[in-house]
């Protein structure tokens, strides 16, 4: 695809503020994005997410009830298993679709939206399996789809982060999202980021009541101009929000041994990493 569609912040006129209460948030209307840019996210969050090791495409992790696909580990629950975390891999099915481009036979005859293997070893069963092999292909070749879909979730997700704050706080959020979206490159954090960790909406993603989505990270801000200062703070925000994660976190979960992990990816965001690399 030669374009990515990616909401602007914000609408001119709609006239957020801080003494302007509202009860709903207008939609954003999307900007281009050119494909250079496309392409250059996609492949920063593909190696993110899989080191560029394209069999991590398509993998199913320990203590986890869903396999986690495609350049953004897009979350597929088999039927019967529900968490807290936010499914997506069907909605990126029916986005490729949408768009016209080719699945794999066999994905496009299902009937259900639910995941074919009922358990992690069901999976690993199947590693080697002819339609395994066509959806680990499928993954690899359409990079860009997967970005493009991405980038929807991110347009979605900023009016429904601004709906849940007081009129009061919108203000804030949405200069330190718009902030972010005009540096250099801050595309690219938003994106990964909500991809990442969520909207920081879903009130099943919490710990002790605290979220630890793109809203909370845009909440844990200070006040900063658009430039290199504004992808130095979303990291650090972003890292402290984390933290506060794996604080309220069950023992048994044994978070902290992701932040290193969740640390690699998050210097990615600050501009001198971001910047020299792009």
């Amino acid at each position: 695809m030669k374009k990515i569609l990616l909401s602007l912040a914000v609408v001119a006129g709609l006239g957020l503020s801080a003494c302007a209460p509202m009860t709903q948030v207008t939609q954003p209307q999307p900007t281009v994005i050119p494909a250079k840019d496309l392409n250059w996210i996609a492949d920063k969050v593909y190696k993110n997410e899989t080191s560029g090791n394209p069999a991590l495409l398509v993998v199913w992790n320990d203590r986890e009830e869903f396999a986690s696909l495609g350049i953004g580990h897009f979350i597929w629950y088999p039927a019967g298993h529900r968490g807290p975390y936010t499914e997506t891999f069907p909605g990126l099915i029916d986005y490729t679709k949408a768009q016209g481009v080719p699945l794999p036979q066999w994905l496009t005859n299902r009937t259900v939206s639910t995941a074919p293997w009922p358990d992690k070893a069901a999976f690993e069963r199947a590693k080697n399996d002819t339609e395994m092999q066509q959806l680990r292909n499928f993954l690899e070749q359409t990079k860009n789809i997967q970005a493009n879909y991405m980038s929807e979730r991110l347009t979605r997700a900023l009016p429904l982060m601004l709906n849940q704050l007081p009129p009061q706080d919108r203000d804030r959020v949405l200069q330190n999202y718009q902030a972010v979206e005009k540096s250099p490159s801050g595309l690219y954090p938003l994106l990964d980021y909500v991809n990442f960790k969520g909207e920081g909406t879903s009130p099943s993603e919490r710990y002790n009541g605290q979220g630890w989505g793109l809203l909370q990270v845009l909440q844990a801000m200070n006040p900063v101009a658009a430039g290199p200062q504004a992808l130095d703070e979303f990291a650090r925000a972003a890292e402290n929000v984390l933290m506060r994660r794996i604080a309220n976190a069950p023992t048994e979960r044994g978070e902290a041994k992701w932040l290193p992990g969740w640390r690699n990816r998050l210097n990615t965001y600050r501009a001198q990493n971001l910047l020299s690399g792009y």
